[in-house]
């Protein structure tokens, strides 16, 4: 049964962690996969969750499957972190939360509840978007398009591009949007262009599909939860797919939800009934862990303070490791304008590299990134920002 199949390469973002891992060199600085580090290279356990698991393993009293939607409390503070807690939506009761197994599980079980109730639906897809969208979203059945997004020339936005492009969504499609922090490029809609984009929604009837995997890492809280929130305000109908990965740092927990705005509170229950069932013929019961500490942090005053505060130092940290990498680019005598990279939001940027550069990089100063050029900027700290100023200066020169 097996003797013909054929071995896959290993993935390309996760196959540089690898041979990271193998490089000898002391020199040695990993930009590629999406974590966050802190000053020493660590990705750290934030010390809200480390005091919520404590909490929580005293407490627990048993290992019994939880609500397929996931533990009340955790429904509530997931829609009104999204959403804010007085959105109109929330008040009249048109959405549905429900916990999913991390980003990439509510991406699926998103996608997979669209095919099933509405089958050969066709989603426009931002080229470029995080890797691993394409094969997730297309796998179940749903036929993507790509739209211009990012203008890898003058490192911006293509925002006239994108809007024609989408004029050609209608009712019925679904156009897929980085809720912040843009996953490769760090580009992010601004307040007027989401409000277009909103308006080509109420008028060509398309369903934003909004992927939030980094809210709280790009300017606030709320501040990143802008388009979505105003797009729940104006629109009959939206979808988010939303993770604690990142903002709560639950990488291996898999923690995430699906949150869906219906017209009225009526659909909202079928819908919710139809995403509990497309997740009963997927995993039947998502994990509990991580959703409990999430509830349980949001639900204390005290542990939300931490937890922001603490989410506020690694956002801080960001985006003072974007103005220092400008800084030291140009200390060391390159002449490109790199300027775009300290406006950029999030964990991503590109540095508009070849292949060739990029694998000189690699090859002969031990510094790994993605193919595209794309880096994470929390790789970077103040022991090794010299040395990869110095060497990207070395290979652009």
């Amino acid at each position: 049964m097996f003797d013909a199949i054929e071995a896959r390469p290993p993935d390309p973002i996760l196959g540089l962690s690898a041979a990271y891992k193998k490089d000898t060199n002391p020199n040695k600085i990993d930009l590629g996969v999406g974590v966050y580090k802190d000053e020493s290279g660590a990705c750290p356990v934030m010390k809200a969750v480390k005091t919520a698991e404590r909490r929580k393993c005293d407490e627990e009293d048993s290992k019994a499957y939880i609500a397929q939607a996931g533990p009340e409390l955790y429904v509530k503070y997931t829609s009104e972190l999204l959403l804010g807690n007085a959105h109109p939506v929330l008040r009249d009761a048109r959405s549905s939360c429900t916990l999913a197994p991390g980003g990439s599980g509510s991406l699926r079980l998103a996608a997979e509840f669209i095919n099933n109730n509405a089958s050969g639906s066709k989603i426009y897809v931002s080229n470029p978007t995080w890797a691993n969208h394409v094969p997730l979203l297309s796998s179940t059945g749903l036929k993507l398009e790509l739209y211009p997004y990012y203008d890898y020339e003058s490192h911006s936005l293509d925002f006239d591009a994108m809007m024609e492009s989408l004029k050609g969504a209608v009712k019925g499609d679904m156009v897929l949007l980085h809720g912040c922090c843009h996953n490769p490029c760090g580009a992010d809609l601004n307040a007027d262009q989401w409000q277009a984009v909103t308006d080509l929604s109420l008028k060509n009837g398309f369903t934003p599909f909004i992927d939030v995997a980094y809210q709280g890492l790009g300017d606030g809280l709320d501040e990143d939860a802008y388009g979505m929130r105003l797009m729940a305000e104006k629109l009959p109908e939206l979808i988010i797919a939303s993770s604690y990965s990142k903002n709560f740092g639950l990488y291996r927990d898999r923690v995430g939800a699906v949150t869906i705005v219906t017209a009225n509170a009526e659909a909202s229950r079928a819908v919710a009934s139809q995403v509990v069932a497309t997740a009963r013929e997927i995993y039947s019961v998502p994990p509990a862990h991580g959703a409990f500490l999430v509830a349980m942090i949001l639900d204390d005053a005290e542990l939300t303070r931490v937890w922001n505060d603490e989410l506020t130092e690694m956002r801080d940290r960001i985006n003072g490791l974007r103005r220092m990498l400008v800084e030291k680019l140009q200390e060391k005598g390159v002449g490109k304008d790199y300027s775009f990279i300290q406006h950029e939001k999030g964990l991503f940027s590109f540095l508009g590299l070849s292949k060739e550069q990029v694998a000189t990089l690699i090859n002969d100063y031990s510094i790994y990134l993605v193919g595209s050029s794309r880096i994470n900027v929390a790789g970077i700290n103040n022991a090794n920002i010299d040395y990869l100023a110095e060497s990207i200066a070395k290979v652009i020169q």
